[in-house]
């Protein structure tokens, strides 16, 4: 990893981007934030040598020129990884589908309200080997809360897919082995591509609560990691994992 990362959302480090920032403090990963309540300032793509995070993080922040800047930069080589939220992808009000970044992003956003809850859980299922998903339990996938709904470009490839819980219960004992079914429907949560010399990386669900669900306990060991702005987050270290090697994939 030799990219600086510019990590864009989740409100501030009090609140959700506690979690991802804690997983690049833990790495040792380099990085810069800027809040979900803050624009970027005129010169903050300095270098084509950046990965990009958009979680969560309103469109509207970005100045005129900015998106086209971000598209221009990954064509030459930098990364760029977006994360689900209301604000990703199209999410409740509009957000990106229809700026230069959806001809970037590996994935087709939908032109309305891609939102979609659930209550018993969505299961994140390995569809195919890459180094993202290496060295983890997929034996024993984690459940996320919800997602952005899109679909994958030509030429890409989707690595994870979601599939929802639908448990049924019928009289008074339950064994969960044999009641626990899916409810039919299949979504793309991981898919990756190239655009120009860059990386891209779409994942539909967020990487802190709600959505994240038990994703954010993942693992038999656990990860305690202090925050310079006070604080601390307690996480599962295959959580960890998983994120610390998406991000350094896409600035690879």
């Amino acid at each position: 990893m030799n990219k600086m990362v510019i990590y864009f959302g989740d409100d501030d480090m009090t609140r959700a981007a506690a979690y991802l920032s804690g997983i690049l403090y833990h790495y040792g990963i380099p990085f810069h934030r800027v809040d979900s309540t803050q624009s970027p300032g005129d010169d903050f793509w300095k270098s084509g040598d950046n990965t990009l995070i958009l979680s969560d993080y309103p469109r509207a922040n970005f100045l005129p020129g900015q998106l086209e800047k971000i598209r221009d930069a990954v064509h030459d080589g930098a990364g760029l990884i977006m994360l689900g939220g209301w604000e990703s992808y199209h999410g409740l009000n509009g957000e990106y589908h229809d700026t230069p970044l959806a001809e970037v992003l590996p994935v087709i956003m939908l032109d309305r309200d891609d939102r979609r809850n659930f209550s018993q859980g969505v299961l994140l299922c390995r569809e195919q080997e890459h180094p993202i998903l290496e060295n983890l339990p997929w034996d024993c996938p984690p459940l996320v809360g919800g997602l952005n709904e899109f679909l994958p470009k030509p030429r890409t490839r989707t690595l994870l897919t979601g599939k929802p819980l639908d448990v049924r219960v019928s009289g008074e004992t339950i064994s969960c082995a044999e009641q626990r079914i899916f409810d039919g429907k299949t979504y793309p949560m991981l898919v990756v591509g190239e655009y120009g010399k860059g990386r891209t990386a779409a994942f539909a669900t967020d990487v802190a609560p709600h959505w994240v669900g038990g994703f954010v306990d993942w693992g038999k060991e656990r990860i305690t990691q202090k925050l310079p702005t006070g604080g601390f987050i307690e996480i599962g270290a295959d959580y960890a994992r998983f994120f610390a090697q998406l991000v350094n994939w896409a600035g690879s």
